[in-house]
C-alpha cells in the first residue's frame, strides 16, 4: 500500500519525523547550530588547500565568540555529550577541515583538562588566544599508543621535566601543531620516569610556539606533511629534544600524581589502565567522529534526493523525458541510503544517553564498548551511502562546493581516528564473546514477514548465529559422534565437524567476532527505527518510520537468508519471495523521499548555496509518484 499524503500534512509529518530523529530536542539543541552553520560565514569557498586550512582556523574563532556572546561556555559544552556531539552533527556539511580543529580543541585537549580538574588556569584556552592540540599517536605506535616511547623524566633538583623524543618512530603523527593559525599549546602523551621507574603513559601541557605563533619554542620541531586527500588540515610530524616543562606542566589526577620531590601515587595498579584513564575523552571523540558522519550522511541525502527530483532525463522507451527520481535505479540506494541515515541516527542517540548517563565503571566499561561498536558502523555505513549520493549526483557530485564530494573523502579521516574502526571492533567483539553479552533467546519456526517485531527477531537471530559461531571458534572442536544437546539446526552443523580445524584460535574467532559486531549493531539500529514507529504521533510519521524499518530489516535479513534458512526461520518460498517483497516496500517510500530527505532539518539557506541546487525552487520540489518496475539509468 502507498501511502498517502497532501501538501498540507506534510509539513506535520517531517515535523514529527524530526522529533523523532533529534530526541525532540531539535529546537533547542539542534537548530542553534543549524543555523549559526548555515550562515554565508560559513558558505564554501574556492581557495587553495593552504588558504582553506586559515580559513578553518579564523571559523573556529568565529564559533567560538559566538558562544561566549552568548554568554554560553566552552568548558560546559565540553562536558555535555549531547550538546557537543550535537555541533559535530552540524559543522561537518560546510568545513570538515573546521571539525578537525574544533573536535581536537574543545574535546581532546580542553575536555581533558577539564576532566583532570584541578586549579589550572584555563582563560587562553576558553578565549582561544591559544589553540589547543593533541599529541597522541607516533610513528611507531598508533593503536599502541600505550606503548609509546615519547618521555617525561622528572628532576626534582630542578622540579621540572625533560620532555624527549627518543628515536624518529618516536615522533608525534597527529595534526594540527604548524603555527597556522597562531599560537597553540598541546597536551602531550609521553612515558613518566621519575628515578628509575617507568610509570606509564601521562598527559603534559606544552605550549608549542611563542606567543605570536610565528616560532616553535625552543627543543620543538614541527615538520609539515604532505596534503591529505581528506580535510584540509595543516599535518605535522613534532619532536621534542630535551624540552624542559615545570612541574605544574603534569595533569595529574587521582590515576596519577606526582609530588615535588618525586614521589609517585596512583589509584590504578596497572600503567595500561592508567593511561586509558588520562585519554577517556577519546570516547567522546568517537562520537564526534560518528556526528560527522550522520550530519554529512543526512546533508548529502537531502541534496541528492532534491537534485534527483528537478533533474531530468529520458523516460527511456515512453519518449521525452522525466525526472530521475522516477527511475527505480536511481531511487532505490537512495531511499536504502535514507532507511540507513534514520537507523543510525537513533543509534548515535542511544550511545550518547548510554555515554552520558554511565556514572560506575561498570557502566562506563558498557557505554565505551556500545560507543566503540556505533563508531565503527555508523562510519563505515555514512561513507557507504555517501558515496551512492556521490555518484547519484552525477559530475556534480564531484565539485567541492555542493557539499559532498569533500565530505565523502575527509570522512575516511574519522573511520581511522580515535580508534581504527576495525580495531576497535575487534576488541568490542572479543569482549562480547567473553562475558559482556547475552544473545537473544531463539526462536522457532518460520517468522512472519509482515510483522515489524518478526522481523527484529530474524535480525536478534542473526546476532545469536553469529555469537556461536565465534563463540564455537574458541573452544576446541567437538568430535564428529559428540551428541549436541540443543537439538538445533547450528549445534548440528557443528557436530557434523569431521576433525579438528587447523590454525591459531584467535585468528579464526576474529572474522565471526567482527560479524557479531556488525549483526548487534545492526539490531541495535533497527531497534531504534521500530521504536520511534511506534512512538510517532503523527499516523502518517508513524507508517513511513514502520515502512523505513521494514526495509532496513529485509535488506538484512536477504543478506543472510541462507542462515536463517539452514536454522529453519524461514522457509524456501519467503526466501524466493523477498525480492518482491523488498520491491513493495520500495514502492511504498517511493513517492515520500523529499518528504523524508527533507523531515532532517538541513537549512534551505545551505542548500541553495551549492551550485546544483541553483535550478531549485523556493518551496520544496513536487513529489513524483514512483511505480513498481520503472527501468533506466540514474545517469
Amino acid at each position: 500500500m502507498i501511502i498517502q499524503t497532501s501538501s498540507q500534512q506534510d509539513d506535520s509529518v517531517a515535523a514529527d519525523l524530526r522529533q523523532a530523529l533529534f530526541d525532540g530536542q531539535f529546537e533547542q539543541i539542534h537548530a542553534p547550530w543549524r543555523d549559526l552553520f548555515s550562515s554565508a560565514t560559513f558558505h564554501h569557498r574556492e581557495l587553495p588547500p593552504e588558504e582553506r586550512m586559515a580559513l578553518s582556523y579564523e571559523r573556529l574563532r568565529h564559533v567560538n565568540k559566538t558562544l561566549l556572546d552568548a554568554a554560553d561556555s566552552p568548558e560546559v559544552l565540553a562536558q555535555n555529550p549531547t550538546r557537543f556531539t550535537a555541533l559535530h552533527e552540524w559543522v561537518g556539511p560546510v568545513d570538515p577541515g573546521l571539525f578537525t580543529i574544533l573536535s581536537i580543541h574543545y574535546n581532546l585537549f580542553l575536555g581533558s583538562l577539564l576532566n583532570a580538574g584541578g586549579e589550572r588556569d584555563l582563560r587562553p584556552f576558553v578565549d582561544l588566544d591559544r589553540t589547543g592540540v593533541f599529541l597522541c599517536t607516533e610513528l611507531a605506535h598508533g593503536n599502541s599508543a600505550a606503548q609509546m616511547e615519547t618521555t617525561a623524566a622528572y628532576d626534582p633538583a630542578a622540579r621540572e621535566f625533560v620532555l624527549h623524543t627518543p628515536r624518529p618512530e618516536a615522533a608525534k603523527f597527529m595534526p594540527n601543531t604548524s603555527p597556522l593559525g597562531g599560537p597553540k599549546t598541546a597536551l602531550v602523551a609521553a612515558r613518566l620516569i621519575t628515578g628509575d621507574r617507568d610509570e606509564g603513559v601521562h598527559l603534559f601541557l606544552v605550549p608549542l610556539h611563542d606567543e605570536t605563533g610565528g616560532e616553535c619554542l625552543p627543543g620543538i620541531t614541527v615538520e609539515r606533511l604532505a596534503q591529505t586527500a581528506g580535510a584540509p588540515v595543516d599535518h605535522c610530524l613534532t619532536t621534542f629534544t630535551h624540552v624542559r616543562l615545570p612541574y605544574e606542566a603534569m595533569v595529574q589526577a587521582d590515576h596519577g600524581r606526582l609530588t615535588p620531590d618525586g614521589t609517585y601515587t596512583s589509584s590504578i595498579g596497572s600503567p595500561r589502565k592508567r593511561f586509558l584513564n588520562s585519554v577517556t575523552r577519546v570516547t567522546d571523540g568517537k562520537l564526534c567522529m560518528q556526528a560527522y558522519h550522520l550530519g554529512t550522511t543526512r546533508h548529502a541525502l537531502t541534496v541528492a534526493v532534491r537534485y534527483a527530483h528537478v533533474r531530468h532525463t529520458s523516460s527511456g522507451t515512453r519518449g521525452g523525458s522525466i525526472p530521475l527520481w522516477q527511475h527505480r535505479s536511481h531511487h532505490a540506494p537512495l531511499i536504502d541510503g535514507l532507511a540507513t541515515a534514520y537507523a543510525s541516527t537513533f543509534l548515535h542517540r542511544a550511545a550518547v544517553r548510554k555515554w552520558e548517563g554511565a556514572t560506575t565503571a561498570e557502566e562506563r566499561d558498557e557505554a565505551e564498548r556500545l560507543v566503540a561498536v556505533t563508531k565503527g558502523w555508523i562510519t563505515w555505513r555514512g561513507r557507504q551511502v555517501m558515496t551512492e549520493c556521490r555518484e547519484r549526483c552525477g559530475a556534480q557530485g564531484l565539485f567541492l562546493s555542493n557539499g559532498i564530494a569533500g565530505q565523502l573523502q575527509a570522512g575516511e579521516g574519522a573511520i581511522t581516528a580515535e580508534g581504527d574502526n576495525k580495531v576497535i571492533w575487534i576488541k568490542a567483539g572479543m569482549e562480547m564473546l567473553l562475558g559482556h553479552f547475552t544473545p537473544r533467546p531463539s526462536r522457532s519456526g518460520p517468522a512472519d514477514l509482515d510483522d515489524p517485531e518478526a522481523l527484529q527477531d530474524l535480525l536478534g537471530d542473526i546476532e545469536r548465529i553469529w555469537f556461536e559461531r565465534a563463540g564455537e571458534r574458541l573452544r576446541p572442536s567437538k568430535a564428529a559422534d559428540e551428541p549436541t544437546d540443543t537439538g538445533d539446526a547450528l549445534s548440528a552443523a557443528r557436530v557434523r565437524r569431521r576433525s579438528p580445524r587447523p590454525g591459531n584460535a584467535l585468528d579464526r574467532t576474529v572474522l565471526p567476532a567482527l560479524e557479531l559486531v556488525d549483526a548487534h549493531a545492526h539490531f541495535l539500529a533497527a531497534e531504534g527505527l521500530l521504536t520511534a514507529a511506534r512512538q510517532a504521533t503523527q499516523p502518517v510519521a508513524s507508517r513511513l518510520l514502520y515502512a523505513l524499518h521494514r526495509l532496513f530489516a529485509l535488506r538484512r535479513v536477504a543478506a543472510h537468508s541462507g542462515d536463517l534458512l539452514g536454522v529453519r526461520r524461514l522457509e524456501s518460498d519467503q526466501v524466493l519471495s523477498l525480492p518482491d517483497t523488498i520491491e513493495d516496500v520500495l514502492d511504498e517510500l517511493g513517492p515520500h523521499g523529499l518528504l523524508l530527505a527533507d523531515a532532517q532539518g538541513v537549512s534551505g539557506e545551505l542548500l541553495r548555496s551549492h551550485p546544483i541546487m541553483a535550478t531549485q525552487p523556493e518551496s520544496r520540489p513536487q513529489p513524483v509518484l514512483v511505480g513498481a518496475a520503472h527501468a533506466g539509468t540514474g545517469g
